[in-house]
């Protein structure tokens, strides 16, 4: 019933631009807890760096990166400003690597799972309400359609994040997983071009190339999302 309504509520600019407003908080939060995951991730491996910096913080300001935070806001897939590692603090470095760059990614997806599950509940009142004769002014169902918008959007801009940072090349969260698995000598090399594949992501992203299969891949993974938390009778 209702939850079919988010589909026919706000169109064109004004769409846009009200989706843009609900994204703001949404893409803060999420890179905040992205970094502060790496940073705790790192803390409880040995490596208390980014506590004693100051970076296990929920203030947005401390982990913004303003190139990251405009093309999650443009694009949809960004980053934020990389929480500093130590990894001779960890008793075994590339195992702490790994762990503490997975972190990120990982939260992102809990998140993302949080704000399916939301828009569940959310829809779900709002039926029931409706059916029940509440929602009947204009007002209540623009401030329903809008909370609807504001899970959704939470739950895509997470996943897209997650999907973004696992990507497995420099300077990106995959790239430290996936150094597990490679020969110091070959990681250390692709590192060094680290600055040039971030211009190349770039250029891939503005031609629309990169987002193709990384839109697919979330997809998948939404709709995953939703089926799973759709399994719970109550929905």
């Amino acid at each position: 019933m209702f939850r079919h309504l988010i589909t026919n509520g706000f169109d064109g600019m004004q769409g846009y631009f009200i989706s843009l407003a609900l994204s703001l908080p949404i893409i803060l939060f999420s890179l905040t807890i992205h970094e502060c995951a790496h940073g705790w991730a790192a803390m409880k491996l040995g490596d208390r760096t980014a506590y004693n910096l100051g970076r296990l913080t929920l203030n947005p300001i401390k982990h913004l990166d303003p190139i990251g935070f405009l093309c999650m806001l443009v694009f949809g897939y960004g980053w934020a400003k990389p929480v500093p590692i130590v990894t001779r603090n960890f008793k075994n470095p590339r195992k702490g690597m790994a762990l503490s760059a997975i972190a990120g990614p990982i939260s992102n997806l809990l998140l993302g799972l949080c704000f399916v599950l939301l828009w569940n509940i959310a829809a779900a009142g709002f039926d029931l309400a409706l059916t029940n004769g509440g929602l009947s002014s204009e007002r209540s169902l623009i401030i329903a359609q809008l909370v609807l918008i504001f899970f959704s959007l939470g739950a895509q801009l997470n996943v897209y994040l997650a999907v973004f940072n696992l990507l497995p090349v420099p300077p990106f969260d995959g790239s430290r997983f996936f150094y597990i698995f490679l020969p110091t000598k070959w990681y250390f090399k692709v590192m060094q071009y680290e600055r040039y594949i971030m211009i190349g992501i770039l250029v891939l992203f503005y031609f629309g190339i990169l987002s193709i299969p990384l839109d697919f891949i979330s997809g998948l993974i939404l709709d995953g999302m939703y089926r799973l938390i759709g399994l719970i009778p109550i929905f």
